[in-house]
């Protein structure tokens, strides 16, 4: 019989091997155990010899269809991968069935913007005397004008004058793009140079400095736009990547033009930038069921 029961022994052999040779944590054991029964459930009294890649997919599908999630599906074919490739090695047995098969993939989790009035809630106030101060005002504008990643933004120098109206900046793939730098962020910057010899050290090109004057590091960046959200009374964690995703939406809700945003954002392909019209269309749906007379609740 090469069915379930010889299949059951054969997999008890694999497991013992992980256990005494490669030295596996229990938790990692019970996994693939768990996911070798469920092939195992799956394939029944059919011999496992004879499996072939059309099975594990019409098994990857129907595990799917039962609500296992990509990321559990995907580990869950690693310890198929495995056993059958021991099985190969140690047993004799043909081509591993399981190879080239991957998981379906995960939904991609939606990026989070800021509201139009917590984004101007964040940046909206009186004009910040301290150089420290400013400094995080430019760098907080100029996020939110041009869409920068925070790689970017640390990476400009004094030169690179980004309130004349533009910059230019290389990001992914060493791909450079020029983006504009609106109103706000250029009266910022403006102010920001005014005062920033006072914390900058010596010849330093950096246009960003940190306390210690030389280029500010992605994490300060961060600490302190977070530091500045919460005491303007935003209740949800603001990150510099959050400035770059507002910048797209609300661009994009304004314009409706996808290629514009996808070259300001200097993505490579538009199906990067396609993200950002799910999040347009969540803003419009709530328009929709606050205001279709057949859409409301009664």
């Amino acid at each position: 019989m090469r069915g379930r029961s010889h299949g059951t022994t054969l997999a008890a052999e694999y497991l013992d091997a992980l256990k005494h040779q490669r030295r596996l944590a229990a938790a990692t054991l019970d996994n693939y155990s768990h996911a070798i029964d469920l092939l195992l459930k799956l394939h029944g009294e059919h011999d496992l010899k004879a499996l072939e890649p059309a099975h594990v997919r019409r098994y990857v599908a129907m595990l799917h269809a039962k609500g296992l999630a990509p990321r559990s599906l995907a580990l869950t074919l690693s310890a198929w991968r495995g056993w059958f490739r021991w099985l190969a090695r140690h047993k004799g047995w043909p081509a591993n069935p399981v190879l080239g098969i991957r998981a379906p993939k995960a939904a991609r989790p939606l990026p989070k913007a800021l509201s139009v009035e917590a984004a101007q809630r964040l940046l909206e106030g009186k004009a910040e005397s301290l150089p420290a101060m400013a400094r995080d005002a430019a760098m907080f504008e100029l996020l939110y004008s041009s869409g920068l990643r925070v790689g970017e933004l640390v990476a400009l120098d004094l030169a690179d004058n980004p309130a004349q109206g533009e910059v230019t900046v290389t990001g992914k793939g060493s791909k450079t793009r020029t983006v504009p730098v609106g109103a706000k962020a250029r009266d910022a910057l403006k102010a920001w140079t005014h005062v920033r010899a006072q914390l900058a050290a010596p010849e330093e090109k950096a246009l960003f400095v940190g306390a210690r004057g030389r280029r500010i590091a992605p994490g300060t960046v961060a600490s302190r736009l977070g530091a500045w959200a919460r005491s303007r009374g935003l209740n949800e964690h603001v990150h510099p990547h959050m400035l770059r995703h507002s910048f797209a939406t609300h661009v994009l809700q304004s314009s409706q033009d996808l290629r514009a945003v996808q070259e300001l954002l200097g993505h490579a392909s538009i199906s990067t930038t396609q993200v950002y019209t799910h999040l347009d269309f969540q803003a419009l749906a709530k328009v929709y069921d606050a205001a279709h007379p057949r859409a409301k609740k009664k």
